[in-house]
């Protein structure tokens, strides 16, 4: 064979293997930030630690302005210090806000796992797990920072949060703006396995389950449908609607890696108990007479109450898992791409063919059809 004809052939190959390939627009770049979770643990095995420096840290103060929305109290950098003073000699007493008394004593296990976050390929072994669920032409070029610490509020291992900084003092902020953050909280993350490899494997389903989250949002920003579906649904139900599919396939993402399709004996229960729950709390979301406070409550409790109290997250789950396993994987990632109302009207398809599975009530029925 020539030297041209070789290089024909070559060139031919090459564009047909380029051609017959989709080229992935998933770039999601995680910062991975230790310095609050490492500062905090020395300080808990009383090797060395200034609660000032470690208050001030960036992870430590998302962590705080977390924990007192979540408690609906008030709390400030001095408490956090206080607190940190108090970890740091082992003299914790009466209101632990933080939960550092039971992270002071699991430090060996919290010590384990950021050493093995950091030792395995923790960032990537995420965003391939999360960009299974996007469209194949999403545009998602982003860096996300991940604040690791080791104390917070008892309900959450991680969170998202869009925030904005003012020096040092974050303030959360709505959909749009701000910088999507992640922070995980390693004190609960040891309490998702028992070995540390297990606790490996929850941690990065709990942070792939966030970066979903924050992988979504970038989405939905450069996206004309969602853009279309703020602009025009401001009501509290529609935030509820968008919560739910948000949360649902999250949780169903950090489902399917944890458990591998194990389905707990009272799951049925479980489910139906979330679907009465989410559909009581959108009858009163749809009230009128609501008040502000109220709804937000509902809103809030719907994914940041315990496990299986979130009705709206578990809600969610129930309906990803259905879509996905009935309809295909595709049709569950085409609702990434259209909005709530694709998402639920999908599952009221499912749910008009299947008696046997848990009812929406109708008036979200009612308020999908009318709003597709």
């Amino acid at each position: 064979m020539s030297t041209l004809k070789f290089i024909v052939v070559l060139l031919l190959t090459f564009s047909s293997l380029v051609l017959g390939q989709q080229i992935s627009h998933f770039n999601a770049s995680l910062d991975l930030d230790f310095e609050s979770a490492e500062k905090t643990v020395e300080l808990y095995k009383g090797l060395s630690g200034r609660p000032q420096e470690i208050a001030q840290l960036r992870g430590s103060r998302i962590a705080l302005a977390t924990t007192s929305l979540l408690a609906q109290r008030v709390l400030d950098v001095r408490t956090l210090e206080a607190s940190l003073e108090d970890a740091k000699f082992d003299q914790i007493s009466g209101d632990d806000v933080f939960r550092m008394r039971e992270a002071r004593s699991t430090v060996d296990a919290i010590e384990e796992l950021l050493i093995e976050i950091k030792r395995r390929n923790f960032a990537r072994r995420v965003t391939s797990t999360v960009e299974q669920l996007f469209p194949a032409d999403a545009r998602i070029a982003t860096s996300i920072p991940i604040y690791f610490v080791a104390f917070g509020h008892h309900n959450i291992n991680a969170y998202v949060r869009r925030v904005t900084w003012r020096g040092d003092t974050p303030l959360f902020v709505g959909e749009g703006e701000g910088e999507l953050t992640i922070v995980v909280n390693l004190a609960r993350a040891v309490y998702s396995g028992k070995t540390v490899d297990e606790r490996f494997i929850g941690t990065l389903s709990v942070v792939a389950h966030e970066v979903f989250h924050a992988a979504f949002g970038v989405y939905k920003d450069n996206s004309p449908n969602w853009r279309e579906y703020y602009a025009k649904h401001r009501t509290y139900v529609h935030q509820l609607l968008d919560l739910t599919q948000n949360e649902g396939i999250a949780h169903y993402l950090t489902f399917q890696q944890r458990f591998h399709g194990y389905i707990p004996p009272d799951w049925n229960q479980k489910v139906r108990t979330s679907f009465e729950r989410f559909n009581e709390s959108a009858e009163e979301l749809l009230s009128s007479s609501i008040t502000p406070h109220r709804a937000g409550e509902l809103i809030r409790r719907s994914n940041t109450a315990s496990y299986w109290d979130s009705y709206g997250a578990i809600t969610g789950l129930f309906i990803a898992r259905q879509i996905d396993q009935t309809l295909g994987r595709s049709l569950l990632v085409e609702t990434v791409a259209t909005d709530p109302f694709d998402y639920f009207w999908k599952y009221i398809t499912l749910m008009q063919r299947d008696s046997n599975l848990p009812r929406l009530s109708e008036d979200i029925i009612q308020l999908v059809e009318r709003s597709r």
